[in-house]
């Protein structure tokens, strides 16, 4: 089949006319004086167009999309600023890092973009409360008004607070919302925790202990705890694995559910993460109802990301079934685990290994002693005994409290010393640190596959050229010109498969 003008239904600005003479079609952006031969026509469909137009009021941004928070500055000050600059709205990844990193990274952000947009990731710490209430601290000292909350499995009195202390009442009597939660769910039971008002027992808590007012306590029982839920799907680092057709559509009617029972003057928005990483993947989120999307995996392979070189070069030649779940640092005696790239690292099988002694054995000192050697030579490079004192050294800087509950209990031992292992994994893995590749820890969806077989013939291969404000840009043009073919289709009109999906040949940044 002949087709001239194909470049037009690029120009996503201006309609689209199709016409069909015999073996021939045109297509452009300007009509036909015979009507009667456009057989069919597709109106302009920006990308500032796709999702829900209140997001994107709500943050004051371009789009319906953010870029999820990664643990341990992965998403670093640089690739939050970079989207920001662009009016894209990016959560700076404060998981996993000491407050005084925290705020270093706060006042970094806040210097560059004053105005915003930016969020800062709030990921539930259950082995270390007092972390999780330093950060809020740290949030609400500094005028973070935006998080995004993730990992948790209940509201925390630390959550409550900072959704609580931002409640103000507005010059029209109405409650006004200053700090603003986006919460990270994968589960409906989760979902509704944070669809509803904050627990009543947690909202009397704080006003007992004289962190919230009387009247902030009540404004908190009548507004949800989050203003945005993202749906989870199979994504890099915590996740349930959960399909996103079958989640989030569920998630929605949830919604829907609660809305018509609270009606809270402004509806919760539910948007959808986990395996977008492509401008097909992108659409479909949309097309089911997604308010915004969430990219996460793809991000990480960005010059700006705070991994390193070789990490970057490895999640660059992953392929969709590269990926495997192994245990979780911060979660790791309830036997938590996420999903992390397998190809080029041992850390999966070694993680796993740490997670069998740990259930088979009390205490490190049960490990029979060839078990031991291995351990200390293969995986730890290291002696226990070694370790436990860095780890004490550790935890009496940030944490005493964790130490008390160790210090009579091997079993709690055991469980540190080889949390170290965990916890330093994906901080070599971002530092780059020599000698200690196959033990990099690299959190990775099958999300980083797609995108890398969208990409493979593109300047995006070449990882050294990705950018983070690009690959948003190409994912949402790319999805706003699939919408056009889809269209198309629905009038009965199938091009040939060249033309069917958007392939990015140039940088849009």
């Amino acid at each position: 089949m002949n087709i001239q003008g194909i470049e037009n239904l690029k120009n996503l600005d201006k309609p689209a006319y199709v016409m069909l003479d015999d073996d021939q079609i045109t297509i452009n952006n300007e009509g036909c004086a015979e009507v009667a031969k456009i057989t069919a026509y597709v109106p302009p469909v920006m990308p500032e167009q796709l999702g829900d137009p209140q997001f994107k009021a709500f943050y004051g941004v371009k789009y319906a999309y953010m870029t999820g928070a990664m643990a341990n500055g992965i998403s670093s000050e640089e690739l939050v600023i970079s989207l920001g600059q662009r009016n894209i709205l990016a959560s700076f990844g404060a998981g996993g890092l000491d407050l005084q990193r925290v705020e270093l990274a706060i006042k970094k952000i806040q210097q560059a973009l004053p105005n915003g947009p930016y969020v800062f990731n709030f990921i539930h710490n259950p082995s270390e409360p007092a972390i999780e209430q330093g950060t809020i601290d740290l949030y609400l000292k500094y005028g973070v008004n935006v998080i995004e909350a993730a990992a948790f499995f209940t509201l925390t009195p630390s959550l409550v607070y900072y959704r609580a202390k931002g409640l103000v009442q507005g010059q029209d009597g109405s409650i006004q919302i200053n700090n603003k939660i986006i919460a990270k769910v994968s589960r409906r039971e989760v979902a509704t925790v944070f669809m509803q008002p904050a627990p009543e027992a947690v909202v009397n808590q704080l006003v007992t202990q004289g962190l919230i007012t009387q009247q902030q306590a009540q404004w908190a029982m009548q507004v949800p705890m989050a203003d945005d839920i993202t749906v989870e799907a199979d994504s890099g680092g915590h996740t349930d694995n959960r399909p996103l057709s079958v989640l989030l559509p569920s998630i929605i009617a949830l919604r829907d559910e609660i809305q018509a029972q609270r009606q809270y003057p402004v509806e919760i928005r539910v948007g959808a993460g986990g395996g977008v990483g492509t401008p097909d993947a992108a659409l479909a989120c949309y097309m089911m109802g997604a308010a915004y999307i969430v990219t996460g995996s793809v991000n990480q392979s960005c010059v700006e990301a705070g991994a390193s070189e070789h990490t970057r070069k490895l999640l660059s030649q992953a392929g969709m079934a590269d990926v495997v779940m192994a245990p979780a640092s911060d979660m790791f005696e309830r036997g938590i685990k996420l999903q992390v790239l397998k190809k080029g690292t041992l850390f999966p099988m070694r993680a796993q290994k740490l997670y069998e002694l740990y259930t088979t054995y009390n205490s490190l000192s049960e490990i029979p002693k060839p078990e031991l050697e291995k351990l200390e030579k293969q995986i730890l490079q290291n002696s226990v005994d070694t370790i436990w004192q860095q780890t004490l050294e550790f935890f009496q800087k940030r944490d005493p409290s964790v130490i008390e509950k160790a210090q009579n209990n091997p079993k709690k031992q055991m469980a540190l010393v080889f949390r170290w292992y965990l916890g330093l994994s994906s901080r070599w893995s971002n530092a780059g640190v020599a000698g200690r590749e196959f033990d990099y820890q690299i959190w990775c969806g099958p999300a980083m596959g797609a995108f890398n077989d969208w990409v493979a013939q593109t300047y995006l291969n070449d990882y050294k050229n990705r950018r983070v404000a690009d690959i948003a840009e190409q994912l949402m043009y790319g999805a706003a010109y699939q919408h056009r073919i889809q269209v198309l289709k629905s009038q009965g009109l199938y091009l040939p498969a060249q033309y069917q999906r958007y392939i990015p040949m140039q940088a849009l940044v």
